[in-house]
């Protein structure tokens, strides 16, 4: 591999006030947590360009292993801005997109953790049945049935 060339993406970031809100609906999701904990101090405030400042995170991790969520809940300093309900065609605004074996299962599911359909379930062609949702403190997720693999 070259030097310049990309790695891996390791993880997204979300910013929450409830991480075990946060945590339980992605656990439902079917992410797995891998760690929980304080990050603090003025090398983290180096890196985020915020000073000093402490945050307490959780690692979700896909089934597979290969891709991870980190949610965030800052301690200090204080949030300072909420993008939560902003609409999906918002400037800078982030959804995570994840293909599960039953779309409608899935929704009845999300929907005990006060989870929202942004619109409907939809089919794309004969290839997908797609759907945005909003959890948790308005988190926003794309979920992807395939279809044809039925």
């Amino acid at each position: 591999m070259e030097d310049n060339q990309l790695f891996r993406m390791d993880n997204i970031g979300i910013v929450v006030e409830s991480l075990d809100d946060a945590i339980a609906f992605f656990e439902e999701i079917g992410l797995q947590l891998e760690g929980r904990g304080i990050i603090e101090g003025e090398w983290a405030g180096r890196v985020t360009g915020l000073g000093d400042q402490q945050v307490e995170i959780a690692m979700m991790a896909t089934p597979d292993g290969h891709s991870r969520i980190e949610l965030s809940r800052f301690l200090k300093p204080t949030v300072i801005a909420d993008h939560r309900m902003a609409p999906v065609n918002a400037l800078g605004y982030l959804r995570v997109m994840f293909t599960v074996n039953d779309i409608d299962e899935m929704v009845a599911r999300l929907m005990k953790h006060d989870a929202q359909l942004v619109g409907e379930v939809v089919q794309y062609e004969n290839a997908y049945r797609l759907c945005y949702i909003r959890g948790p403190e308005g988190i926003l997720i794309g979920l992807a049935e395939p279809l044809g693999n039925k």
